[in-house]
């Protein structure tokens, strides 16, 4: 195996906030894994609309962000199986978690009041070389493609996961509405939700770009939220509204529109991510009377993940995703700030000079 350099090349964010720089470097220094960790040489990091999050300030980050990482481990800490050296692993949000709280009992770390996330407490995966927990990493099948594993270690996930709270509610033939279903999650959402647990989609998003992929993803009808009146149009098809909806785009919009769109004892499923200072603006009194219930959703456990890596590897569930150089990150992540990607941005991650 090829010896590891002392300084790599990144993309690091500067200035974060409204006048936020990217820029690429070549001078960082590689990390070392501690006891319980490994060095993962990367090959491709998908992109996340929650980078926006970190370039816009909405919360504390680390300067290298990324969390879809997926590379080849060429180091590993001393309590650390040898046996992982050489293998292809995915780096995900979830660094660590401390595996002893209640939550973690249950086997959903990803709630984890104490976990540490990639990109957030540790630096992140738009590098050449990243650091990461053994206990935590996800390991890739093979024959799967790098690039197509990349985008479900999160977007995969989320989706799996916000779809898996209504797994004791909904049926196969229930109606559900998923928002943003042209982008980077909502597009995976749509294929689990009409592939796998056979429920009829309606889409809502903008553009004819965004409805093709939506339709192509599975989805029975594409609203266009900026031409039609969406609630109508939902009424008319479902007669009482749909059974659930998920939230994907983290707007003031999405949310307010969300009970509109559902029958009374329906699910709204938050997944969003807004500027923290927004809260969810939806009616008390609707919820109460309409007996609505609200779940928020964060990625999902490591079980939910191996079945979709496993279905993308069947070709059942196939992410739309284009790839890129990291030269490429500063405009890509631009683009992301307006909500101008269709599906997936991967970055592939350049080999040692």
């Amino acid at each position: 195996m090829a010896s590891i350099p002392i300084h790599q090349q990144a993309a690091v964010v500067e200035d974060p906030g409204d006048n936020f720089k990217i820029l690429l470097r070549n001078d960082i220094p590689v990390g070392e894994p501690g006891p319980e960790e490994i060095l993962v040489k990367l090959t491709c990091t998908g992109l996340c609309h929650s980078e926006v999050r970190a370039v816009l300030a909405w919360g504390a980050y680390k300067s290298i962000i990324g969390h879809e990482g997926v590379g080849t481990v060429v180091k590993a800490g001393a309590k650390v199986s040898p046996s992982l050296m050489g293998q292809r692993v995915g780096v995900k949000w979830l660094y660590n978690a401390c595996t002893k709280c209640s939550v973690c009992q249950r086997g959903l770390a990803h709630h984890c009041p104490n976990q540490l996330n990639t990109s957030r407490h540790v630096p992140g995966t738009l590098q050449q070389y990243v650091v990461a927990d053994a206990r935590f990493i996800t390991m890739i099948p093979e024959g799967l493609a790098d690039e197509i594993a990349a985008p479900i270690l999160c977007a995969g996930l989320t989706m799996s996961g916000a779809l898996a709270h209504l797994d004791q509610e909904l049926k196969p033939g229930d109606w559900i509405v998923i928002s943003g279903s042209g982008g980077g999650l909502g597009h995976i959402g749509v294929q689990i939700a009409a592939r796998i647990k056979k429920l009829r989609v309606i889409a809502i998003d903008s553009g004819d770009a965004k409805r093709k992929l939506s339709l192509d993803s599975g989805a029975e009808v594409f609203l266009d939220f900026k031409t039609e009146d969406v609630a109508a149009r939902v009424l008319d098809l479902t007669g009482e509204g749909a059974h659930a909806t998920i939230v994907v785009p983290g707007t003031k919009e999405a949310f307010q529109m969300a009970p509109s769109l559902v029958r009374n004892m329906a699910t709204i499923v938050s997944v969003g991510l807004p500027p923290n200072h927004m809260d969810i603006p939806i009616s008390a009194t609707i919820c109460a009377a309409r007996g609505l219930t609200i779940k928020g959703s964060s990625v999902g456990t490591e079980s939910q993940l191996t079945e979709l890596l496993n279905l993308a590897l069947e070709g059942v569930i196939t992410p739309a995703i284009g790839v890129f150089e990291l030269a490429e990150t500063p405009r890509l992540i631009r683009q992301l700030t307006k909500d101008e990607i269709m599906g997936r941005a991967v970055v592939r991650i350049p080999v040692d000079q």
